[in-house]
């Protein structure tokens, strides 16, 4: 990787769907109730899967650009919003991988930094790969290069 190359990502299309299963099981549940007992229910059922639908669309949408200088998160599909964090100011990374994640070989990266805007920093549904060594390469230049030194 060359030392200013910018880093894309996104979390991954199954990650959104994992996240998701519930409504669309809900949808289903209302649907097998409106089929049977309540016929009011399929608006339920309707409104579950535009719902899932939305969220689905939303956690695909949201870009992750990491570059020696800063991290920058979008999200929004309506209303934009984008989140920018100086890489001196992180701290800590914590990747955390549950069992489902590890399936799907993907990852979640936790970033603690001291913005006092964001605080944390979520990197959700990510590919798994060596990003933090990455991202802690860019922190040790980042913070040179601002001759920013941690005291204890």
């Amino acid at each position: 990787m060359e030392p200013n190359e910018t880093i894309q990502l996104r979390p991954a299309g199954i990650f959104a769907f994992i996240k998701i299963f519930p409504l669309i099981l809900c949808a289903v549940g209302f649907l097998l109730f409106a089929w049977r007992f309540f016929p009011f229910l399929i608006g339920l059922s309707m409104i579950s899967t535009v719902l899932a639908f939305y969220r689905f669309v939303y956690i695909r949408n949201i870009r992750y650009e990491v570059s020696p200088e800063i991290i920058r998160i979008t999200r929004g599909i309506f209303f934009k919003r984008v989140d920018q964090v100086e890489l001196f100011r992180v701290k800590d990374y914590v990747l955390t991988q549950p069992f489902l994640l590890q399936l799907f070989r993907l990852m979640d990266l936790e970033l603690k930094s001291t913005d006092p805007v964001n605080p944390v920093i979520w990197l959700r549904g990510i590919p798994y790969s060596d990003l933090v060594d990455t991202i802690r390469a860019h922190v040790q230049e980042a913070r040179q290069h601002n001759r920013i030194y941690e005291l204890n």
